[in-house]
């Protein structure tokens, strides 16, 4: 473990987007292509929670429909380490710039039931820089230990875009776009309820916060985040999840808002064990694909 930054209180993430901005600016942030062989920081970033907000966790499951009960939501450990993530990722050593990278996958394994009022010990690095067709992918993992016992670990990987060694290997064929079979459920999402989502997670990325924002990082409009779909997939099964379980997220093409699409969530074996996609109503394409399984 590299050195350790014990923070005594959470950055806002507000002014850390503001600053990732800013990083972006010709001449002032992190610029050109960023090598394989790029060091990674080793610096962990630590914080201890208080009890949950209740106030914002119940904003949290109306924006998502996840259930609020006696334990946290099994994607709300991604919120509690989120600023963590952000104040990594937008610190200098940090080999590429936090607005403009692309979450593409996440994992979060949880081994027990976390109660809103645990204190949570967060520790939060990143690793395995590594190539891929279209660009540089990195990990940022957040452990969660109470009393020194491991509840939870998350995992988001994140994509810059650039050219690689892998960047001219032979795509194979594309998915051929067709109207999908009837969904399990229909998602409705919109910008209002977005924004909502946004201060709830304190993730207010320019691209979910508005158009004009949205145009400028070359959306036609406002996206949806991806964590919103991974919380809003597992909403109607959420309770029928396993106390251990692993939850593995791979984010396709955004959901421009506002938006309906198609839920599907099939039985895989086990008990609790979910295979779930999120698909284009019209031409099928995946804008999430997802296994629940639960850990033994």
């Amino acid at each position: 473990m590299g050195k350790v930054i014990t923070l005594d209180a959470l950055p806002s993430t507000l002014d850390v987007y503001s600053r990732a901005v800013t990083a972006m600016l010709p001449g002032i942030g992190k610029s050109g292509p960023v090598r394989p062989d790029a060091t990674v920081p080793d610096t962990v970033y630590r914080f201890t929670t208080g009890p949950t907000d209740l106030n914002r966790l119940q904003e949290y499951c109306r924006t998502t429909g996840l259930q609020l009960g006696t334990t946290l939501p099994l994607t709300y450990p991604f919120v509690l380490q989120f600023p963590l993530v952000m104040k990594l990722m937008t610190s200098k050593e940090f080999p590429f710039s936090a607005v403009g990278s692309v979450h593409v996958e996440n994992r979060i394994r949880r081994y027990r039931q976390i109660s809103p009022t645990e204190h949570l010990t967060i520790s939060t690095q990143a690793g395995n820089l590594r190539e891929h067709r279209k660009g540089l992918l990195i990990d940022v993992t957040s452990r969660f230990e109470v009393g020194g016992d491991l509840v939870c670990e998350q995992v988001g990987t994140f994509l810059s875009q650039q050219r690689t060694s892998l960047s001219d290997e032979e795509r194979g064929p594309a998915p051929k776009e067709q109207t999908p079979p009837p969904p399990d459920a229909v998602l409705s999402v919109n910008l209002g309820q977005i924004r909502n989502y946004a201060q709830a997670s304190g993730d207010r990325n320019p691209i979910h916060m508005g158009n004009l924002p949205a145009k400028a990082f070359g959306f036609p409009r406002a996206i949806a985040h991806g964590m919103w779909s991974a919380a809003a997939a597992i909403a109607n099964v959420s309770s029928k999840l396993p106390d251990a379980v692993d939850y593995q997220v791979r984010f396709g093409k955004p959901i421009l808002l506002p938006a309906k699409v198609n839920l599907y969530t099939t039985p895989a074996g086990a008990p609790g064990d979910y295979d779930i996609s999120i698909l284009d109503r019209k031409k099928g394409f995946p804008h999430l694909t997802a296994t629940t399984r639960a850990i033994t």
